[in-house]
């Protein structure tokens, strides 16, 4: 006959108690640890609220600002730079210009400089050679630094180059016109006049082809045009297009005044030797 083991009822049942004790104060020990954890994150959370919400309410406020400033400012909303105060009149003076351009065989590059960007002429010399070379004069004597853009007639023309800002000023002297042989396209830059042989400083740019051929139907008895020519725009012509966001539509051009101030800061002439010129590919098939 087998031997039966009897176990105490009573050892048993402490012993399940125990276990039991156990696994209460293992999962009591893992629910705090897990609110400790949640508690830590939340304090976090808190933390970063509090850096996050000026940050982005400076965001939002920057954003506002900006779009606000674009729209009651016409110079930053064309992507100009916003001049506060327009430049003062200049009363410097010339009586003739002096021999700057002496080679008109030379290719000559102006680039001017102003608050809406820069943009680079190529000078006419051989077929204006009393215009570039006083126009060079006057870029080397500092004369147009500084002096606003006074006329901005939309998809029409972009002019400057008068000290006194208003149309009426030049450089204390006058020149002979040299008008195109060809006439004018869109880019080309020519001497703003009031009559025959009155070319001074005051200088446009041709914003469009309509403008373009608006002045080549300005000719006169004998046949040629209006305006002398200084040259061609070759690169920057994104810098008169945000200026002609800044033009009026009235036909008067004393009402062509920009909405915003434009200021040349700086015009520089420079020859422009073989090496400044990209070197191009031929397309042409060997005989």
């Amino acid at each position: 006959m087998g031997l039966a083991v009897l176990l105490d009822s009573s050892a048993v049942s402490k012993q399940a108690k125990r276990e039991r004790q156990r696994l209460n104060r293992e999962a009591r020990r893992k629910y705090e640890e897990t609110l400790a954890r949640r508690r830590r994150t939340f304090r976090w959370v808190r933390v970063l609220a509090i850096i996050a919400v000026p940050v982005v309410a400076f965001g939002i406020y920057t954003v506002v600002t900006e779009e606000d400033e674009k729209k009651t400012n016409p110079a930053k909303a064309a992507g100009c730079r916003v001049v506060k105060e327009a430049p003062a009149p200049s009363d410097t003076q010339f009586t003739a210009p002096e021999p700057t351009i002496t080679d008109t065989t030379k290719t000559y590059e102006a680039l001017v400089e102003t608050s809406c960007g820069s943009f680079t002429i190529q000078l006419a010399t051989s077929e204006a050679p009393e215009t570039t070379n006083s126009f060079a004069f006057l870029a080397n004597s500092g004369f147009f630094d500084g002096i606003s853009i006074h006329r901005v007639g939309k998809n029409f023309v972009v002019q400057g180059g008068d000290p006194n800002a208003d149309g009426t000023g030049g450089p204390g002297y006058t020149l002979p016109d040299e008008p195109p042989a060809d006439g004018y396209l869109q880019g080309t830059v020519a001497m703003a006049n009031s009559g025959p042989g009155t070319t001074g400083s005051q200088f446009f740019v041709v914003i469009t082809e309509k403008g373009a051929n608006a002045l080549n139907s300005q000719v006169n008895a004998e046949g040629k045009f209006s305006y002398s020519i200084l040259g061609q725009v070759t690169e920057g012509f994104e810098t008169i297009l945000r200026m002609n966001k800044l033009g009026s539509k009235s036909p008067d051009p004393g009402q062509q005044k920009p909405k915003a101030t434009i200021v040349i800061d700086k015009v520089t002439i420079s020859e422009v030797t073989e090496t400044d010129v990209a070197p191009t590919t031929s397309t042409s098939t060997p005989g």
